[in-house]
C-alpha cells in the first residue's frame, strides 16, 4: 500500500467519522429544540389556562364581595368602590414588586429550560 493510498484511506475514515458526528449532533440538537419548545409551550398553555380560570373565579368572588359589602353598608356603590380600591392597592403593590417577580420568573424558567 502506498503512502497516497494510506492517506486516502485515512481521509475517507475521517470523513465518515466527521459525517457521523455531524449527523448525530444535528439529530441531538433537533430533539433538544423540540423538547425545549414543547416544554415552553406547555408552560405557557398551563399558565394561560390556570390564569384564566383563576381570573374567572376571582371576578365572581370580587362581585360577591362587593355586593356583600354594599349590603352591609346599605349602598351597593360603596361596596363596589371598596372592592375596586382593594384591587387598585394590590395592583400598586404588584407594580412596586415587578422586578422581584421578573427575577423569579426568569429563575424559574431558566431552571426548566437549561435542565
Amino acid at each position: 500500500m502506498s503512502l497516497n493510498d494510506s492517506l486516502a484511506d485515512t481521509n475517507r475514515k475521517a470523513k465518515a467519522v466527521s459525517e457521523k458526528f455531524f449527523n448525530t449532533t444535528y439529530d441531538y440538537y433537533k430533539l433538544k429544540i423540540f423538547q425545549q419548545l414543547t416544554a415552553s409551550f406547555g408552560i405557557v398553555f398551563k399558565t394561560i389556562f390556570i390564569g384564566s380560570m383563576l381570573m374567572i373565579g376571582l371576578t365572581f368572588i370580587a362581585i360577591a364581595a362587593a355586593f356583600l359589602i354594599g349590603k352591609a353598608l346599605g349602598n351597593y356603590t360603596h361596596g363596589f368602590l371598596i372592592v375596586g380600591g382593594v384591587f387598585i392597592l394590590l395592583s400598586l403593590i404588584a407594580f412596586m414588586l415587578r422586578k422581584h417577580m421578573s427575577n423569579f420568573i426568569v429563575k424559574t424558567l431558566s431552571e426548566k429550560f437549561f435542565n
